[in-house]
């Protein structure tokens, strides 16, 4: 599995509103030159994350975007499932089981297994514990 630029965009964008969420609601530009991703690239995910529900968009002169849900009731999992489709490692789809090697029926327990796993981690991350990590990193690089 692969995760491609628009998941990777897409996180990065939410984890952003998570970290500014006491803000309001945030414009585009300011996300953009946060995150240094490009604002037309960010407006071709913003339909994907609000047609999903994980994001709000207000208009108007006091427009811009806001999570939909908590930081905490996010994971990079919905996420990504929401720009990337399915997170399973192998594509079984339309495979029947009758007449197949038995170690075919094995294998496909193997890759269910892995592609478990894979959902268990990406749903135990939550935008708000990404956020805590961030605050964490950033209050141990303390300089005098």
């Amino acid at each position: 599995m692969k995760i491609s630029a628009k998941g990777r965009y897409a996180v990065c964008f939410m984890t952003d509103l998570a970290e500014h969420a006491e803000n309001g609601c945030i414009s585009l530009k300011e996300i953009s030159e946060r995150q240094n991703i490009s604002k037309k690239y960010l407006e071709q995910i913003i339909p994907v994350l609000k047609k999903g529900g994980l994001l709000l968009a207000n208009r108007g002169s006091q427009g811009g975007y806001a999570l939909a849900k908590k930081a905490e009731k996010i994971t990079v999992g919905d996420i990504l499932r929401l720009t990337e489709g399915s997170l399973a490692t192998v594509d079984f789809a339309g495979e029947q089981l009758a007449g197949e090697m038995s170690s075919d029926v094995t294998m496909k327990t193997v890759w269910q297994g892995l592609s478990d796993v894979i959902n268990e981690y990406l749903d135990g991350i939550t935008l708000q514990s990404i956020v805590d990590r961030q605050r964490e990193q950033y209050a141990n690089d303390y300089v005098i």
